[in-house]
């Protein structure tokens, strides 16, 4: 019988310190070092998603750290995600597949007995499958009231006799203290498994830091395995929404940029879609959540959304819905993605209440579509092409019909669309590896070219794409077009050994190896 993995585990002293992106740089590095190694987090709340390839859905989090070990993701990395759609409500999505809607009383007291047999199988499997298992937490395993069915921190340490290293967040202050209470609250047993500490998001001399460092060791007896300093422009995704404030700052506009804004809707999903546009010099990328913030830009764009309704409902009752259609009709350029291309359409329609308490509410009314919502969800990896800006356009601001351009992305989404009248359909897609018959017709885009919709998550990844779509407004604009593409793929996999090497300089890698080696003692 083979011998299962081993397993390291990152815990943090609270959201947001780090976790993932340690995990993700400890993934590259050991498979760097010559490992057969995976990520896991039993479960995990984000409203940022992942298509794996046989079509289910994990958290982005997850993906990019598979990603970043060169493995293929699954499910059993994240078999059971959290998305949540109201307060105290969230989708419950079980190995890639939503469960039902429930509220967090109702998953605790009814669902987590199910949950933990669910995550123990899924562990079981990778580490039957790999030589190393790199396990994430979630929040802070001090949470006293939620300790007792505990299945992603030191309960789920337990089952997989993981050493836990915990991460601390030096940025928000309060580390060392943050660190100390955590062993404080956590019980013998536990407090024997915590192996060490990572100081992250550290700026400034860390000489400055060694007293304190040096207390905190004669204090816990346990070692501060690495002070990671502050990584900026960093490149890679984010987990979820609580990361967006920091990660999007206001930068000042350089004359030669475009304006990009795009709609904070308070259920924002799948904000990664723009992250390429960070990579494009031409390109200045804000979010807005208030009408005054909106200006004069170039283009906007309304994102996917966990409740299109609401979220249709806040653009309505800021104003900013009817700005933008007036912003429309002055010749604006927008873009809608998922849920943003179901609110530009006419109707949507949620007859059996799968998305909200409303039954019908009238769209922007750009295009001529009716979206229903339906109990089913769509999620799949797509591959296609498009027409929409496939050359060099010129004086053009429509379609230059000549080779299409291939994209990719994936859908994840619930809700049909109906097309009320003929319209020019934005892409021709088809599931990933499916047969040349199998191509439907995906999205609007508007007679002048300026305004499109789309189902497809990831498609401004596509680099011809983006490039043609950005020289479009720059044409419109009267500026020249930018020569050559830039390659977002090539710049993720830079992002990752980059954080790699940086991880590696400042963290103590052979006592890591060791606590791996020896496990708990």
């Amino acid at each position: 019988m083979k011998k299962l993995a081993s397993t390291i585990m990152l815990q943090g002293t609270a959201s947001d310190v780090g976790k993932s992106i340690i995990t993700a740089a400890l993934c590259r590095i050991f498979y760097q070092d010559g490992n057969k190694v995976a990520p896991y987090k039993s479960q995990n709340m984000s409203l940022n998603s992942y298509v794996t390839l046989d079509g289910k859905e994990i958290g982005r989090a997850q993906g990019m750290q598979a990603d970043a070990c060169h493995t293929i993701a699954t499910t059993d990395m994240n078999p059971i995600l959290l998305k949540p759609k109201q307060d105290m409500v969230s989708q419950v999505v079980v190995h890639g597949k939503p469960y039902k809607d429930l509220d967090a009383r109702s998953y605790r007291e009814q669902y987590l007995h199910t949950a933990e047999g669910i995550v123990k199988d899924s562990l079981l499997r990778l580490r039957e499958k790999y030589d190393l298992i790199t396990i994430e937490g979630a929040g802070s395993p001090a949470e006293v009231n939620l300790k007792d069915r505990d299945i992603v921190n030191m309960r789920l340490a337990k089952w997989a006799d993981a050493p836990v290293i915990l991460v601390a967040d030096i940025d928000r202050g309060g580390v060392f203290a943050s660190i100390v209470g955590t062993l404080e609250i956590l019980t013998p047993e536990e407090r024997n498994r915590v192996s060490g500490f990572i100081i992250n998001k550290f700026r400034g001399d860390v000489s400055l830091l060694q007293p304190g460092i040096d207390w905190l060791e004669n204090r816990t007896e346990k070692p501060v395995l690495g002070v990671i300093p502050y990584l900026h422009h960093l490149g890679l995704e984010d987990e979820d929404g609580a990361s967006l404030d920091v990660k999007i700052k206001p930068t000042q506009k350089l004359e030669n940029q475009l304006d990009v804004v795009v709609v904070k809707l308070p259920r924002i999903s799948n904000f990664t879609d723009f992250d390429p546009l960070l990579e494009e010099p031409d390109v200045h990328l804000r979010y807005i959540k208030d009408i005054d913030d909106l200006g004069t830009p170039d283009v906007v764009i309304i994102p996917g959304s966990k409740n299109t309704v609401q979220d249709l409902q806040f653009l309505r009752e800021t104003g900013i819905e009817t700005k933008l259609i007036e912003y429309v009709k002055q010749g604006g350029f927008l873009f809608g993605i998922c849920a943003g291309y179901q609110m530009m359409g006419e109707k949507l329609l949620d007859p059996y209440h799968f998305e909200s308490d409303v039954s019908e509410m009238n769209g922007m009314g750009l295009f001529p579509t009716e979206t229903t919502f339906i109990q089913d969800k769509r999620t799949e990896r797509v591959e296609g092409s498009t027409l929409i800006y496939s050359s060099n356009l010129h004086d053009q601001l429509h379609f230059k019909h000549s080779d299409p351009i291939k994209i990719e992305g994936y859908e994840i989404h619930m809700g049909t669309t109906l097309f009320l009248t003929p319209v020019q359909h934005a892409f021709q897609i088809r599931l990933t590896g499916y047969r040349e018959h199998s191509f439907h017709n995906d999205g609007v885009v508007s007679d002048n070219g300026k305004v499109i919709g789309t189902y497809i998550h990831g498609i401004l990844d596509n680099d011809v794409f983006r490039r043609n779509w950005l020289n479009n407004i720059r044409i419109h604009k009267g500026w020249v077009e930018l020569k050559g593409t830039i390659s977002y793929k090539n710049k993720r996999e830079e992002a990752f050994d980059r954080l790699a090497e940086h991880v590696r300089l400042h963290l103590n890698l052979e006592k890591v190896y060791q606590i791996i080696e020896e496990g708990i003692k």
